[in-house]
């Protein structure tokens, strides 16, 4: 394989690229969905090819092929550099790419436990038993368990990346994800729902250290006891507690995607959105306090976000997109990066082999503190903690943003004491990051799929960060 892509790189070099790269790209997966016990879907698949990626004065063009004979990455090739050079005719503003050290390595994660070594029989019997764990969790006759959908999934990614400025990079990544969607009814109380998930990289070991039995039916009785027993939000501004799914959420998307340096500079304004940050306050304009530090960082061990070396052959590193309240660093791949000044970290990935790499997250959190939950809410005399989410929107800059609560408490002399029923709150970026008075040490992660880009590329990814104590707000009320 390694000899079909350094002659890709050659040949696109001697049709006159000024630059070139080629990566083979494989995806192998499976996945079981039930609906109550019941299996609905299941199936296997794999995606393998070879994307192409060129420059010539000043033009980036792409082309890929689903075939690994010569002759089809030949022409594939050809597409690229005849394309780049059709776009180079109607291009105002070069492009150029950063001067980055590039990687020479192979790496791969090695699962505890191999996808194989797990039966299809006892993957289905897991879902039966996790609708059965549900089932019997419920205490009250009058609460019925509407819906109990389980989606398993299991992914090989493969891939070497070759290009003209020196990359070789070959990685192999097990990825396990798991994604469980709970509804509970009652005749005079309405419906309740949540959505949860867990996943990371590594083999069937993250299923079982996951610990998802349990973690189904603690959902079911917090979800049975606020559909019962959970109370109208206040009416007074309240102090806030948010716990770290809602966190992490808010990382995610009023940090992370505003951060996207081709977003910043307008480029995604026709397809992911806008941003409320603009290219000279990099570095400058101080967003929040001191407690306002973001972090994207692809290198740590078992995410979901995982990889050493991002699709540009640039290795990884953290990247701290707020720096104690100040936008810090923006997510780059190599053109953004030189757009800026600076240099690449490693922020370019491609979803498969038909898709062109863009600049990505991995897994963007919270820096935690120090303190104890305890301490986070021993001196609230009266406040609230929300501690998941049930639904959320953002507006297209980032800036402006609401989220309704789910599993929600109603903090009295420093307790958690009764639930809260959809609680509402609507805030912006800033008032967030202005407004932190304490986070606590409990950094904790949640899988998502975040999706960016024309095609949309939906690529794994961890957010998270610690429970977080802000100033007081007046909330709102979602309709049961």
């Amino acid at each position: 394989m390694e000899d079909l892509l350094l002659y890709a790189v050659d040949y696109a070099r001697n049709l006159g690229a000024e630059y070139a790269e080629a990566r083979y790209h494989r995806l192998s997966s499976m996945s079981i969905t039930s609906r109550n016990g019941m299996i609905i879907g299941s199936g296997s698949e794999t995606s393998e090819g070879v994307a192409i990626r060129v420059m010539y004065d000043g033009s980036l063009a792409f082309a890929s092929t689903h075939s690994l004979k010569r002759s089809d990455v030949t022409k594939a090739v050809e597409k690229a550099v005849s394309n780049a050079k059709a776009g180079s005719k109607l291009m105002k503003l070069k492009l150029k790419l950063s001067d980055d050290i590039m990687g020479s390595a192979t790496y791969e994660v090695k699962p505890k436990k191999s996808f194989d070594s797990i039966s299809i029989d006892d993957k289905i019997s897991m879902h039966k038993d996790l609708f059965k764990q549900a089932q019997k969790t419920i205490r009250d006759s009058s609460v019925s368990l509407q819906s109990f959908i389980f989606n398993y999934s299991e992914e090989l990614e493969e891939k070497t990346v070759v290009n003209s400025d020196g990359a070789y990079v070959r990685s192999a990544t097990p990825r396990i994800e798991g994604f469980i969607n709970i509804i509970l009814s009652n005749p005079q109380k309405g419906t309740i729902q949540k959505w949860f998930g867990i996943g990371g990289s590594g083999g069937f070991e993250v299923i079982e250290e996951s610990n998802l039995f349990n973690e189904v039916a603690n959902t079911v009785g917090i979800l049975e006891n606020i559909l019962l027993k959970g109370v109208e939000p206040p009416k007074d501004p309240v102090d806030l507690v948010l716990g770290s799914e809602v966190v992490g959420l808010i990382m995610h998307e009023s940090v992370g995607h505003p951060m996207e340096a081709d977003r910043i500079l307008g480029r995604e304004a026709a397809q992911a959105g806008e941003s409320y940050v603009k290219p000279d306050q990099v570095g400058r304009l101080k967003v929040g306090n001191e407690y306002a530090t973001v972090i994207d960082d692809p290198t740590i061990p078992g995410s979901l976000g995982f990889y050493l070396y991002d699709d540009e052959g640039v290795p990884a590193r953290p990247k701290y997109l707020y720096y104690k309240g100040i936008l810090n660093e923006p997510l780059h791949n190599r053109s953004t990066a030189r757009v800026f000044g600076t240099r690449s970290n490693a922020s370019s990935r491609a979803k498969d082999f038909e898709s062109e790499p863009i600049v990505r997250m991995s897994n963007t959190y919270l820096a935690p503190g120090d303190r104890s939950f305890e301490e986070l809410i021993e001196d609230i005399e009266f406040g609230i903690y929300i501690k998941s989410y049930m639904e959320w929107n953002i507006d297209d800059t980032r800036w402006a943003q609401r989220y309704g609560g789910l599993e929600a408490y109603l903090i009295e002399r420093g307790e958690l004491t009764k639930l809260v029923r959809n609680p509402v709150i609507e805030f912006t970026t800033g008032w967030f990051f202005k407004n932190i008075v304490a986070t606590d040490s409990n950094l904790r992660f949640y899988p998502g799929t975040c999706g960016k880009g024309e095609p949309m590329q939906g690529i794994p990814v961890w957010f998270g960060g610690p429970n977080v104590r802000l100033g007081k707000i007046k909330l709102g009320v979602a309709p049961k």
